[in-house]
């Protein structure tokens, strides 16, 4: 009865997943549904094996398999936090060696530092706090950070779903290529790789135009949008076939002022950047009311897991109302148990 239940929920639950990711992906949804999905699996699975053990017995290979992945899962689960402090530590160091000693370099060292306090010192608090108000302080901040860890995995995850495309050819309008940055009036390696990438896009879907955008910031002596368009012609790109976006100084305003550019009512669009900025660049264009897909181009390792915890702060500075009301909730019913507790 069980089983056929589990097999039910697993079910439904990929149903779920498969119509927020047909509907829009571009929502931590498509990362909870996911992750849910596997859940339901896994309960699936392990109410047949349980039901069916019997059946199972005579496949002793069949068994060993089972129990070989069982004992790799768990591994993997136990290890991961300290494998999580370990990498970001050593990528923080690769960052400030290779990019320098400045405070957006040393985001991954602070996270790993903070993991690690959390992992090992944090409990140790806890188990000083007693039967006191401290008690409550400790549950409300751990339930904060654990909520906030949970929220980052599921960020990560929409994010890595989204950037999984099938095909590369998508009948697009438009390909949008988001400026990073220029010194003087060249493309830097981070940007190159945006253009290569979308002029990539350009050759599996010929009726697109090429969108470069890029407003003129400090230390620019012209602005990205004609940088990029000057190195995209230098690629082979006819002209006929680049728009340039020049006044853009944020995501947002790449996004709106590229937008103004396009002369379709409902275009379809592909939207090309660096591969960790790929899901709070669809989530900006979900809010500004732009379909379209995102496809990102690579860059070195160490400086993704530094950029990703950046573009994660940028994730929660823009929905911050939303978690802060759940932290809220969840404090308010801590305290109500805890005066409840103390008055009977």
């Amino acid at each position: 009865m069980l089983c056929e239940i589990t097999f039910i929920l697993f079910l439904l639950s990929v149903f779920i997943y498969a119509g927020i990711m047909v509907h829009d992906p571009r929502t931590l949804w498509s990362g909870v549904s996911f992750w849910g999905m596997l859940a339901c699996l896994a309960l699936f699975l392990f109410f047949a094996i349980l039901e069916y053990a019997d059946q199972l017995a005579s496949y002793d290979w069949l068994i060993g398999i089972l129990i070989v992945l069982f004992i790799a899962v768990m591994l993997c689960v136990l290890a991961l936090p300290g494998f999580m402090v370990v990498m970001f530590f050593v990528e923080g160091i690769k960052v400030i060696r290779h990019e320098g000693l400045k405070p957006s370099n040393l985001l991954s060292l602070l996270f790993a530092a903070l993991l690690y306090a959390y992992l090992a010192i944090w409990p140790r608090i806890g188990d000083l706090a007693g039967r006191t108000f401290g008690t409550l302080l400790y549950s409300i901040i751990s339930f904060s950070a654990a909520y906030v860890l949970v929220v980052m995995s599921m960020y990560t995850f929409s994010a890595l779903l989204n950037l999984i495309h099938l095909k590369k050819r998508r009948n697009a309008d438009y390909i949008v290529v988001l400026g990073a940055g220029i010194l003087g009036t060249r493309v830097t390696p981070l940007l190159a790789a945006r253009i290569d990438k979308g002029i990539e896009l350009l050759a599996y879907n010929p009726n697109a135009v090429l969108v470069l955008s890029g407003g003129q910031g400090p230390g620019e002596d012209i602005p990205e949008g004609e940088a990029m368009a000057a190195y995209a012609m230098e690629k082979g790109v006819d002209k006929d076939r680049i728009l340039m976006e020049t006044k853009s100084v944020s995501t947002e305003e790449n996004l709106l002022f590229s937008r103004r550019l396009m002369e379709k009512e409902n275009p379809k669009v592909i939207l090309v950047t660096t591969a960790y900025h790929v899901f709070r660049a669809l989530l900006l264009a979900r809010g500004q009311g732009m379909k379209c897909v995102g496809f990102g181009s690579k860059t070195k390792w160490y400086f993704t897991l530094n950029a990703l915890l950046r573009e994660f702060a940028g994730y929660m500075k823009l929905t911050w109302k939303r978690h802060a009301l759940v932290v809220g909730v969840m404090a308010g019913i801590l305290i109500g148990i805890r005066l409840l507790i103390w008055f009977l």
